[in-house]
């Protein structure tokens, strides 16, 4: 029996040995030959799926299948009880591959992507990915092979080492459970599940969000979303009348700062701390790695950072709650322009968060517009307001959560007439956080506000709208379809670039390239009827039921989970994105 296995073993290598041999030298497009299954022994097979034409091509235009039996003695197996238990377990195994790939691949050797074996890189978030695919039956790790050349011609004493020898070792160290620190792989899933289950427990306790005492939030650099290190970090520790404490699955009793529904102030003096907080409510949509410094800091899944950006598209969408008596009588409830300001951006961003489901925004007064947060009693003197469009946020965001329930978090530095709108203020001080809520109502109290509320009584409309598909077009002028993101913040779409710079939520490039095909794939239910947010709530489930491949007809390993907010939002930045507006209904 052992003499067959090394036997099959030997000839299988020899096949692929051969192959590679035949065409040293040869175009690079005679790598083609290459294609094919591959049966590495015992160990795994190997499903060369699709090569690029051109060394010089991106990683994800390359498809290279290891896939291994689950019921192999010698493989690291997890049996996941839950979907987040799967997720992580995926998650892990993934990373495990990379670093391997780090440590075992010598590339790059050659032109362009010529002699690197990776597989896509994860970063701080333990998301679903496609990278690594799991059944009952098999583990599939879907990974890149960058075959040499020099110039356009192939180098195959190269390749040969790295299909017959670096791929087989990476493969042992990476899924072997010989070579897994079993410790690593619980405290992952045990990370993942822990975060899962406080965030489900935010609502019933009334909160938006929770950070854990202890917790490491400031990020190694402002280009690192790694942690900075202990030695200089200081650690987080709630206010005692902010404290909640909660009972984890794994981490037993924690206790942390609960951020309470409604308004909330974060407040300061510069560089205390204020903007490093509510960049970890952003990220805690997410479950983070083991030993991150935010394991145990969540925010609601339907959190939505909203920012000032001019210049983006919009169509037909109802701004009136903030902006209307334009001049010459533009239609507000309605508005449609290629070119936003500011101000107009950020009243759209509200409007699109609110249309698209979100419960809680969080904005930050570096990123907005001050024109459309406040204007003060002087401003209200000079400029009276039948002739200033803009209702600013501080007369609209009590309304919003009293109307709503859609709470916010707002970073403010430098304008206290906030005081009288919030629910809570958390002065940030030495990276530490302090309730002042009580020191600022007084104040408010003392220095009663001289500015007059504007608009206040105005409803929040939402005025549904019903996508159009055929302003969905994933062709190039040439009628191809042509859909690629090689950064985090920008999709090339059929003939246009998606700007995502403002979406200050996606975390990676693998969830922009899943958009992109999200995009295409959303278009099976715009059928005239679909209003956006059922058409992205259709495609989410069916995401959460069949797993991110379903959004793609092609084999990827490129792609990893997004939520349904950031889908409403990429949708809206599609410069040819068009709708039908329903009639208006009153909140």
């Amino acid at each position: 029996f052992f003499l067959v296995i090394i036997y099959m073993f030997y000839f299988e290598n020899e096949k692929l040995r051969n192959k590679i041999k035949s065409i040293d030298g040869r175009d690079y497009g005679a790598c083609q030959s290459l294609k094919g299954e591959y049966d590495f022994s015992e160990r795994f097979k190997l499903f060369i799926h699709q090569i690029p034409k051109d060394p010089y091509a991106p990683p994800h235009t390359g498809i290279y299948r290891i896939i291994v039996d689950r019921n192999d003695d010698r493989i690291v197996n997890f049996k996941a009880k839950t979907k987040i238990q799967g997720i992580a377990f995926t998650d892990f195994l993934a990373r495990n591959y990379f670093n391997a790939c780090k440590i075992i691949s010598k590339g790059p050797r050659g032109t362009g992507y010529s002699g690197i074996i990776t597989i896509d890189q994860p970063g701080q978030s333990i998301l679903e990915r496609n990278s690594v695919v799991i059944t009952d039956e098999t583990i599939e790790v879907r990974c890149f092979l960058g075959l040499p050349s020099r110039g356009r011609r192939i180098n195959s004493q190269v390749a040969e080492e790295m299909l017959l020898s670096e791929l087989p070792e990476i493969v042992d160290s990476s899924l072997f459970k010989e070579n897994i620190d079993p410790d690593a792989l619980s405290k992952h899933i045990e990370s993942a599940v822990d975060a899962e289950y406080l965030r489900g427990q935010l609502d019933s306790l009334d909160l938006v969000a929770f950070i854990a005492n202890n917790a490491i939030l400031p990020r190694k650099s402002g280009t690192s979303n790694k942690p900075m290190s202990n030695s200089d970090a200081v650690p987080f520790v709630a206010p005692s009348s902010l404290t909640i404490e909660i009972d984890l699955p794994h981490a037993g009793q924690v206790k942390g700062m609960g951020v309470p529904k409604g308004v909330t102030l974060i407040t300061g003096g510069g560089y205390h701390g204020k903007s490093t907080l509510l960049n970890t409510l952003e990220a805690g949509i997410y479950n983070h790695i083991y030993g991150d410094g935010r394991e145990q800091c969540v925010a609601t899944i339907h959190a939505a950072k909203i920012r000032a950006y001019s210049g983006r598209h919009v169509v037909k969408t109802d701004i009136s709650p903030f902006i209307k008596n334009l001049p010459y009588q533009k239609d507000t409830t309605s508005f449609s322009t290629t070119n936003t300001s500011g101000s107009t951006s950020q009243a759209v961003n509200i409007m699109e968060a609110i249309e698209a489901g979100a419960k809680v925004l969080l904005m930050d007064e570096d990123t907005c517009a001050t024109n459309f947060m406040i204007r003060d009693r002087k401003m209200q003197k000079l400029i009276k307001k039948e002739d200033e469009p803009i209702t600013t946020f501080i007369d609209k965001v009590k309304q919003l959560y009293l109307e709503k329930n859609i709470s916010t978090v707002l970073v403010l530095g430098g304008v206290g007439d906030y005081f009288d709108v919030s629910d809570q203020v958390i002065k940030m001080m030495n990276y530490q956080p302090f309730d002042v809520t009580s020191k600022a109502h007084e104040i408010s109290d003392m220095f009663p506000g001289k500015r007059e509320v504007e608009d206040k009584a105005y409803p929040f409309n939402i005025r549904e709208r019903i996508p159009r598909s055929e302003s969905i077009v994933s062709l190039n002028k040439y009628g191809k379809f042509s859909v690629y993101a090689k950064d985090v913040h920008r999709i090339h779409f059929g003939e246009y670039d998606i700007d995502l710079t403002d979406l200050e939520q996606l975390m990676e490039l693998s969830q922009t390239k899943a958009l992109g095909y999200a995009l295409e794939y959303s278009k099976k239910y715009m059928d005239g009827q679909n209003t956006l947010r059922k058409v992205v709530e259709h495609v989410m489930k069916d995401i959460e039921l069949h797993g991110i491949d379903i959004i793609s007809k092609r084999i990827s390993g490129h792609f990893a989970w997004f939520r349904g907010l950031e889908l409403a939002f990429t949708l809206n930045r599609l410069r040819s994105f068009n709708v039908i507006q329903k009639d208006a209904k009153l909140g």
